[in-house]
C-alpha cells in the first residue's frame, strides 16, 4: 500500500522554516510557491543556470552532482522530501554551481527569489533557518570529503545512510528510506554491486534490514558509529 503524498499546501505548511511565519508571510509562500514534475533522471536544475527559486522536494528524492569534461559524475548529496537547498546559491547571486537530477519520478516545490529574498528582510526566524540550514550543509560536506578519502566502502555506505537522517536539513524522513541499492551506490560513490555487498555486512550487524521498497534503518546511532574492521 503505498503512503500518501503530501499537497503542495501540506507540504509548504510542514516545513521546518514555516512554522514560524505569520499568517500574512505564510499567505505569500502559498500564493507564489508552485510545484513542477520531473522523472527519473530528468533534471531538476542545471549547472550553469540562473538561480531564480528556491527547490523544496514534496515527493521522491533528487541528487546533486557535477560532471568532469571527460564524463566523470560526482554525486554530492541526495535530498529526500521535506530537503529544500539553493539557498546558498540565491544569497550569493550567482549562476549555480551544481546539477540537481531525481532520483525517481519526483515532485519539486519552486519558491521565487523574490518571495525567497522577502522573507529574508521580513522575518528573523527564517533568517535564522538558514544561518543552521547552511551550517548544517558546510557540515555534511566536511563529513563527506572525509568519508571519501578516507573511509572503506561498507562504512561509506553505512555513514550515506546515516546522514540522511538529519532533522534540520531533511525532517520528513522516515526509518524506512525509500531508496533503492542502485541509489545508495550513487550517492555513496559505490557501483551497485558494492553497494549490495556494503548493505549485506550492514544487514548481518544488525543496523539495517533491505525490505521491499527500500531500507529500514533498524540502528542509526549504530551506522553513525559504525567502522569496518
Amino acid at each position: 500500500m503505498e503512503t500518501r503524498q503530501p499537497s503542495l499546501k501540506e507540504a509548504l505548511r510542514s516545513a521546518i522554516w514555516a512554522r514560524t511565519l505569520t499568517p500574512d508571510q505564510m499567505a505569500r509562500v502559498e500564493a507564489t510557491t508552485f510545484e513542477v514534475f520531473v522523472p527519473k533522471g530528468g533534471f531538476v536544475c542545471r549547472k550553469g543556470e540562473v538561480v531564480d527559486n528556491w527547490v523544496g522536494i514534496i515527493a521522491g528524492m533528487v541528487k546533486m552532482n557535477n560532471f568532469s569534461p571527460s564524463g566523470k559524475s560526482v554525486t554530492f548529496t541526495g535530498v529526500p522530501p521535506g530537503g529544500w537547498f539553493g539557498e546558498g546559491s540565491l544569497l550569493k547571486d550567482e549562476h549555480r554551481k551544481y546539477d540537481a537530477m531525481a532520483l525517481r519520478d519526483s515532485r519539486i516545490a519552486r519558491m521565487p527569489a523574490e518571495t525567497f529574498h522577502w522573507l529574508l528582510e521580513t522575518s528573523l526566524p527564517f533568517t535564522r533557518f538558514l544561518l543552521m540550514q547552511l551550517n548544517e550543509r558546510l557540515g555534511q560536506f566536511i563529513g563527506m570529503v572525509e568519508n571519501e578519502r578516507l573511509l572503506d566502502p561498507d562504512t561509506r555506505v553505512a555513514r550515506c545512510l546515516a546522514s540522511l537522517f538529519n532533522s534540520h536539513l531533511y525532517p520528513g524522513i522516515e526509518r524506512l528510506v525509500q531508496i533503492s541499492q542502485e541509489e545508495v551506490g550513487l550517492l555513496s560513490g559505490a557501483s551497485r554491486g558494492r553497494a549490495n555487498q556494503a548493505l549485506q555486512v550492514l544487514e548481518r550487524q544488525g543496523l539495517l534490514r533491505v525490505d521491499y521498497g527500500g531500507i529500514r534503518i533498524l540502528d542509526l546511532e549504530g551506522l553513525r558509529r559504525f567502522q569496518a574492521g
